[in-house]
């Protein structure tokens, strides 16, 4: 009786509902970070292209959207060297003399610093106290313009990316050869998937029509969309997916694309296909303007792919102002059968960052998961936050079709969005070299 009654001593007593009570806090606090993870995702923001060392007023508008998700798709700083313009001097970037390459590696050093300027910017802080990041690379943070695999810094700028993104030192990113991964948030019913692709680690050279992804990469993917069934996919994509506007814009100049590797991107439309998996569609970045393109051809439903960039970097800002009003008529008249033009096109061309003043722009993916049914938003924002191209659609128009649904999307209204750019009538294809070459002459 004696050792019962000193175990119930007031100040054992005391210990005991301390640890009672934080035993308490401990699972509530669990049962609350449960409940926070298994809800809905609804408000979904995305960008690339951001100069660390420019100013990013952006970020007030995206904080202001107040989204639950952040994806970084690329060029989320710009690492490398770029040397200006130079037909003379020591250093000749350009001419028939050229002498020096026009974009060199940074250092590890170099790289670092730029991305601590990047991650300690007060408007990213904001961002990163109010939603998860989540990203991956292009070629300014992958090391090199235009790079692919032949890069021999990858390795290093890896680890400084995955550093950059504060992804556990456990994670298995940090031990493969690539920085692809995949995340999946909310509630079963209501799931959305995340595919980040990697198109630099092992793509082959832009000329070869070889490969973008790599054999583990490819193998990686199908497990990916043949694996569990989610409401929605977003995969994501350094580079455009749809849109092949080189195909237009060649010889005059070439941008990088899927489109640069048509058997890559037929497989990659056949592996979705193959999955009977619905609600897939993509996001990307890198050309330095925004637009929203479209594929009715690829699978039984239309596949988006819906571009914003950059958060800093506009076509614009690269030439000098009396050139602007050119740059507006060469994006009204570059031939496209890809871009979704219609009533929520803010400009003629319904492209932006290369229409209006350079302006900065992000993308934004909006899920009411109430609505009857399920209802999406995909939008381009201006640097104030305002909508400047958009596509409002049910989650409905993006389950697989049959056969006979498919021909009658053919033959209806946007048979335009089955035709691709390499299979546009010559004259009208090249019309932008034939215009520049009549203008010189």
């Amino acid at each position: 009786m004696a050792l019962i009654y000193c175990s119930f001593t007031p100040v054992v007593v005391l210990r005991l509902l301390t640890v009672v009570i934080a035993v308490g806090a401990v699972l509530k606090a669990a049962c609350t970070t449960t409940a926070s993870d298994e809800a809905p995702v609804s408000r979904i923001a995305f960008g690339s292209c951001a100069n660390q060392s420019a100013p990013q007023p952006i970020w007030d508008a995206i904080i202001k959207f107040n989204p639950q998700v952040f994806i970084w798709l690329g060029d989320n700083i710009y690492g490398d060297i770029k040397r200006p313009f130079s037909l003379f001097g020591k250093q000749r970037t350009i001419g028939p003399w050229k002498n020096v390459p026009r974009f060199a590696p940074s250092s590890e050093h170099e790289m670092q610093s730029k991305y601590v300027e990047a991650k300690t910017n007060p408007g990213y802080s904001r961002l990163k106290d109010k939603a998860k990041v989540i990203g991956t690379w292009d070629d300014h943070d992958y090391g090199l313009n235009d790079a692919g695999k032949e890069f021999g810094g990858k390795i290093t700028n890896q680890r400084l990316l995955l550093d950059f993104l504060d992804e556990p030192q456990d994670s298995p990113r940090r031990k493969q050869a690539g920085v692809y991964t995949s995340y999946t948030y909310g509630p079963v019913g209501r799931q959305v998937k995340v595919i980040l692709l990697d198109t630099r680690y092992h793509r082959d050279h832009l000329s070869s029509d070889g490969s973008i992804l790599g054999t583990s990469q490819w193998t990686w993917l199908e497990k990916e969309l043949k694996g569990p069934a989610s409401a929605l996919t977003i995969i994501g994509s350094s580079i455009q997916v749809i849109s092949n506007l080189s195909a237009t814009t060649g010889p005059l100049f070439y941008l990088e694309s899927w489109g640069r590797f048509p058997k890559e991107r037929s497989r990659l439309f056949q592996l979705i296909s193959d999955s009977k998996r619905d609600g897939v569609f993509f996001i990307s970045g890198d050309v330095h303007f925004g637009e929203i393109s479209r594929y009715d051809c690829a699978t039984g439903y239309p596949l988006y792919d819906i571009t914003a960039s950059g958060l800093t970097q506009a076509i614009e800002k690269a030439v000098a102002p009396p050139l602007h009003l050119i740059v507006r008529f060469v994006a009204w008249l570059t031939p496209t059968t890809m871009r979704v033009v219609g009533r929520n096109c803010r400009y003629r061309s319904c492209t932006f960052g290369m229409l209006f003043r350079g302006q900065p722009n992000f993308g934004v993916i909006e899920i009411n998961w109430d609505a009857v049914p399920v209802s999406l938003k995909f939008e381009v924002r201006d640097l104030n936050g305002l909508p400047v191209t958009g596509v409002n659609i049910s989650l409905l128009e993006l389950k697989a079709k049959t056969v006979d649904s498919k021909a009658d999307t053919k033959a209806g209204k946007d048979q335009k969005h089955c035709s691709l750019e390499v299979a546009l009538p010559w004259l009208v294809r090249y019309r932008l070299a034939i215009l520049f070459f009549c203008a010189i002459a």
